[in-house]
């Protein structure tokens, strides 16, 4: 697949570019954002090459479909969970994860703590944070972020980094800005309000679509998939 490769790595350079200019114009150093490949629905054969090229984080959004893929490739990147946590596979996250992106219930946050305790280092966890209040989607409302963050530092298995959002469509690029913005301003509000908190420092945030606002508001990790692989080809997954 030596077309897919090349495709891969030139995908892969010209995010980084982009990432860098998009910093540069903010003012911000562009070293502090980690790209984040969101491998679901690709072949390994397609990570491996992100792999090449440098990427050495793969977003897995299916826990079945991630642990196949894991016993198949010969690197050892790491791993980042960013589906939705049912209960009955936390234990195999917490295992099987470095971070979590999309913890939004106490009664999660045990369960991965539990499951994570032993084990070292601690499980980086973010809170999945429903910018937009959007009925469709996971994640805690923001008012009820701070109660939940100071829970999840009581736990001895987990690390809190930061916030996770995925806000709703914009057209306007100036109003994409906007719940970057929110959510922004919210780690920030977070840091001050407890000394248990002032560690915090990721925001994972921007897609494809939104990259340059959220990177432009102080997104610390991005999420691309399509954007680096193409288009996934669920039947030749593992």
């Amino acid at each position: 697949m030596p077309s897919t490769a090349n495709s891969i790595a030139n995908n892969i350079s010209e995010i980084k570019t982009l990432l860098k200019e998009i910093r540069y114009n903010s003012g911000q150093n562009e070293e502090t954002v980690k790209l984040l490949a969101v491998s679901k629905g690709q072949s390994v054969e397609k990570m491996a090459a992100a792999w090449n090229a440098g990427i050495c984080c793969f977003g897995e959004n299916y826990l079945q479909e991630a642990l196949a893929k894991m016993r198949e490739i010969n690197f050892e990147p790491e791993w980042h969970f960013i589906g939705p946590v049912q209960a009955n596979k936390t234990r195999d996250i917490a295992t099987h994860f470095s971070w979590v992106h999309t913890v939004d219930r106490l009664r999660i946050a045990k369960r991965l703590s539990a499951a994570r305790e032993g084990l070292a280092p601690a499980l980086n966890v973010c809170i999945q944070v429903n910018i937009d209040r959007e009925a469709s989607k996971s994640g805690v409302d923001p008012d009820n972020v701070e109660e939940l963050a100071e829970q999840i530092c009581e736990l001895p298995g987990l690390r809190l980094r930061g916030l996770m959002i995925i806000p709703k469509a914009r057209a306007n690029p100036e109003a994409r800005r906007e719940p970057f913005r929110r959510a922004r301003e919210l780690l920030q509000r977070l840091k001050k309000r407890s000394p248990q908190l002032q560690c915090l420092d990721t925001l994972s945030m921007g897609m494809s679509g939104d990259l340059a606002a959220a990177v432009a508001e102080g997104a610390t990790i991005v999420r691309i998939g399509t954007g680096i692989f193409g288009p996934r080809d669920y039947g030749k997954t593992p």
